[in-house]
């Protein structure tokens, strides 16, 4: 354990949890001189009036678990001793003035692009370049303005505003970064100064040390060493989704692509119902139930580190009154058969495209399922009278975005929302065919 310090390091501290929450967790223990949140690393420092009092705080949570608005928190003693100004500005990255801003939006209820940060952003001076990137704080940006008076006014002007009425906002702090380098002018990275530069198609994002592609086998942001994934040939996009890492307890080194699951419901399922849940995961290639076993079935991925994601999201959900059991199969393939369904070459496959954004939006099922692809005229009440036979839907929000139409709709449990998508999604509503997937949203 680190030399009993003053100072308390929090981590997990996520961007519902406030400056007052964390005092109420440690206050019983003693006065608190100072506290900076680092909004950009979800982690806190927290100085205490003395050495006993941090003591004794760490003591009492190394046997109860810190948890802060359902979210549990962790605790330990800092490296610092005590924290000063500087210590305050280096780590938070947000007080010293530069024209470079590090952007993260929280609450993200709507996708957000390089246009859509370039209108917000741009009335306060002449914007040369922004980068976005996925981290473990969320979605986040990086944007340069020409001067850094610009930025200062830009982050006076908007920080804690909401792009959308009610949802994505901005914490923004400035950057210690002295330039951008964008390699590409796509949805994700735009240098405005130079419009030659050419669009890219792999997925990633252009800024070392935010998740670029490029530094996969070489250095992640920090100087940690990163993780090579030799088997899966879309090292690029799932890089560019996951910043360089991989989610809690994915390893990437599975090599196993035939997932073997059981206890399904089979008055119920059939091979598309479960082609449209395992999607969400990663490419199909095949997909058998089996005979001998009507309650199992086997499912091809298109590698290894799909089939991982599959595993470790759909193990025990819900589906048809039964609690699926999702493992690898002891078979590297599924053989051509009368009983084999084949879906190589399926243009309803999720990851043929955009796979770095499917890799990002890659969850347990939820409650709240995402619909795209919608009518444009598509209303409120169509879509719930396409879905209402799955269970009662608690809310549904239709919304544009680029031109297109979509919409969200909340169910009372996850079971609901996951048999709603495996028997709606690719369906038809008024002609169109729907894509479905779940949203990790709490709320509309």
């Amino acid at each position: 354990m680190t030399e009993p310090s003053k100072v308390i390091h929090v981590r997990n501290v996520g961007h519902e949890i406030s400056e007052n929450d964390l005092l109420q967790l440690f206050q019983p223990f003693g006065v608190i001189t100072k506290l900076v949140m680092l909004r950009a690393k979800n982690q806190a420092l927290l100085q205490m009036q003395d050495i006993p009092s941090a003591i004794n705080a760490l003591q009492f949570y190394t046997n109860v678990q810190p948890s802060i608005r359902g979210r549990n928190v962790y605790v330990q003693f800092s490296s610092h001793q005590e924290l000063t100004t500087v210590d305050q500005n280096a780590q938070g990255r947000g007080d010293e003035p530069n024209r470079i801003l590090l952007v993260t939006i929280h609450h993200m209820l709507y996708p957000i692009t390089v246009e859509v940060l370039h209108q917000v952003f741009s009335p306060y001076g002449f914007v040369e370049k922004i980068v976005t990137f996925q981290k473990s704080a969320g979605f986040q940006a990086l944007i340069q303005y020409q001067s850094r008076q610009s930025a200062i006014s830009a982050r006076t002007s908007l920080q804690g505003r909401n792009i959308y009425d009610g949802c994505c906002q901005l914490d923004i702090q400035f950057s210690n970064l002295d330039e951008l380098q964008v390699n590409y002018n796509n949805e994700r990275s735009r240098d405005f100064t130079n419009p030659n530069l050419p669009s890219e198609q792999k997925g990633r994002s252009s800024q070392p040390g935010y998740g670029d592609a490029g530094s996969m086998y070489a250095l992640q942001a920090g100087g940690a060493r990163a993780v090579a994934f030799p088997q899966m040939g879309n090292s690029a996009a799932i890089a560019a989704a996951f910043g360089g890492g991989l989610p809690p307890g994915i390893s990437g080194t599975n090599d196993r692509c035939t997932v073997l699951v059981s206890n399904l419901n089979p008055d119920k399922i059939d091979e598309d119902k479960l082609f449209n849940l395992f999607s969400l995961y990663g490419n199909i290639l095949r997909i058998k139930l089996l005979r001998n076993k009507p309650d199992h079935a086997l499912v091809e991925m298109g590698d290894g580190f799909q089939a991982e994601l599959a595993v470790h999201f759909l193990k025990g959900a819900a589906l048809f009154g039964k609690r699926l059991e999702v493992n690898f199969s002891k078979h590297p393939s599924i053989t051509q058969g009368a009983d084999t369904h084949d879906y190589m070459n399926s243009n309803l496959n999720r990851f043929n495209r955009n796979a770095a954004k499917n890799y990002r939006y890659c969850c347990s099922p939820t409650k709240m399922i995402h619909l795209s692809s919608l009518p444009q005229d598509a209303t409120e009440e169509e879509i719930a009278k396409h879905l209402e036979e799955h269970g009662p839907i608690v809310n549904t929000k239709v919304f544009e975005m680029n031109g297109k139409k979509q919409a969200l709709v909340l169910f009372e449990n996850e079971e609901q929302a996951t048999e709603a998508l495996v028997c709606k999604h690719a369906s038809s509503l008024a002609g169109s065919v729907i894509r479905i997937s779940f949203s990790q949203l709490q709320e509309i």
